[in-house]
């Protein structure tokens, strides 16, 4: 099903095709005219448009005071967009694979030029194995016109994640449309990796979020953890308090 409204920008490089389209409310970043890579209302340009991505700042109920965070997929820019018109002194690392990407974002989606934005143009592995940053937490999105890259599920990436965390820090990776077989691989290279640290949740759209923790999952009573996911409701312009209620029955707080 192709994707409804007018293309009003295309560049292609050496990966393929990036096409920006407008409808009366929204512009989309897609690679193939047909799956949304990103959203952003017209009115709103700061905020998450698709509910996978509101749902993957479910992380920050586990992080006391954020300071830093890795975004792996930039896209259009989004979650490092609404992350830094949120939090005024953090800094976000956005690591593309596609310079091409980057450009578009910056022309056509409002992605801001701003000292505590660091994008840097490297492959997701490669990036992650020699990065000396520790972030609060890490945000591994990373899809192309045919799904989720394979880097995802590699041991390797996983492991470095874990090892760019801070001692508290939570991996957040997001996992839509995949083949059963690399769905049961991803589960149980994160088992190992991860020390079934792991909390997960179901998104309506079909996506599957899942916050993997470098050390002990916190422990975090069910009412803190409500007033913690209405105080990012608030701040960042989300809705993501029914994720606060799922985790609070996982953990049966």
């Amino acid at each position: 099903m192709d994707i409804k409204g007018n293309c009003i920008a295309s560049i292609t490089d050496e990966h393929g095709p990036i096409y920006v389209y407008q409808t009366r409310t929204s512009r989309i970043l897609s690679f193939d005219g047909k799956i949304y890579q990103s959203s952003m209302k017209l009115n709103n340009i700061n905020g998450l448009d698709l509910g996978y991505t509101q749902a993957m700042m479910a992380g920050l109920f586990f992080i006391p005071k954020i300071k830093t965070a890795t975004v792996m997929g930039l896209g259009a820019g989004s979650m490092a967009k609404n992350l830094l018109s949120s939090f005024s002194e953090l800094n976000v690392h956005a690591v593309e694979y596609r310079a091409a990407v980057v450009t578009t974002a910056k022309k056509h989606f409002h992605l801001p030029e701003t000292k505590r934005l660091s994008i840097h143009i490297d492959d997701a592995v490669s990036y992650i194995k020699n990065t000396d940053i520790k972030s609060d937490i890490i945000f591994s999105d990373l899809y192309n016109s045919k799904g989720m890259e394979p880097k995802q599920v590699q041991s390797s990436y996983l492991h470095h994640c874990k090892n760019a965390l801070n001692k508290h820090g939570v991996l957040v990776l997001n996992i839509w449309h995949t083949a059963l077989k690399s769905r049961e691989e991803l589960d149980e290279l994160l088992a190992i990796e991860f020390e079934n640290r792991l909390l997960s949740f179901e998104v309506k759209s079909g996506n599957t979020i899942v916050l993997a923790f470098k050390n002990d999952i916190p422990l975090i009573k069910r009412e803190e953890l409500l007033a913690k996911s209405q105080w990012l409701d608030d701040k960042m312009n989300i809705s993501i308090q029914g994720y606060a209620k799922s985790l609070g029955d996982i953990q049966n707080l």
